[in-house]
């Protein structure tokens, strides 16, 4: 009996006031942007996400089969993370079939680790297939996987598109104000319909 009230003593962790304060600051913060419907506006949204079009259009006229051959458009036209060593990001966007808008969207990714700062970027995702489509809409929460595509610069500056890339059920692009962005993941970010 002795034994076994040693064996099952509760271990004490010495957790610092501070330590505490930032976790649930950055919970609280978290939390928040995670609400799909806190400050949603349909009509701003999609004057965003026409802008996005247009510029991916008018400045990587290489993304044009990639236009030509989606089946759907998930656009983000801006995600921001921000982190104090337990980071996230948040952005709002809308799925367009046929450039048409046909469902609203939520974009959100926990991170923890040695992070400080904020960034802003925006992304689209391609679905190049009816069935990764329809996996996409179908789901609670779709949530973007280690092994997605990208379409990224090359040497030269340009997206490449190979033609592996092509037959990739889910393409994604992501680019910032200086451009398409080298070596982004968008692995672990959550995408939630928004029901306005």
């Amino acid at each position: 009996m002795t034994q076994i009230s040693r064996l099952t003593r509760p271990v004490s962790h010495s957790i610092s006031r501070r330590g505490l304060l930032v976790g649930g600051a950055a919970t609280s913060l978290l939390a928040a942007c995670g609400n799909p419907v806190g400050n949603f506006n349909a009509e701003r949204l999609d004057s965003r996400v026409d802008a996005t079009r247009d510029f991916l259009r008018q400045n990587h006229p290489e993304l044009n089969e990639l236009f030509a051959n989606a089946q759907g458009m998930l656009y983000m036209p801006l995600v921001t993370e921000a982190g104090f060593f337990l980071g996230g990001s948040f952005g709002q966007g809308a799925l367009r079939i046929n450039d048409a808008t046909v469902d609203y969207y939520s974009a959100t990714r926990v991170s923890a680790g040695l992070q400080i700062g904020a960034q802003q970027y925006a992304h689209v995702l391609f679905f190049m297939t009816p069935q990764a489509l329809s996996d996409f809409r179908a789901g609670e929460g779709w949530a973007a996987s280690a092994d997605l595509r990208y379409a990224t610069p090359e040497q030269g500056g340009s997206a490449g598109v190979q033609t592996t890339t092509m037959f990739s059920p889910v393409i994604a692009v992501v680019f910032g104000q200086a451009g398409l962005i080298a070596g982004a993941s968008l692995a672990g970010v959550r995408y939630q319909r928004i029901i306005p």
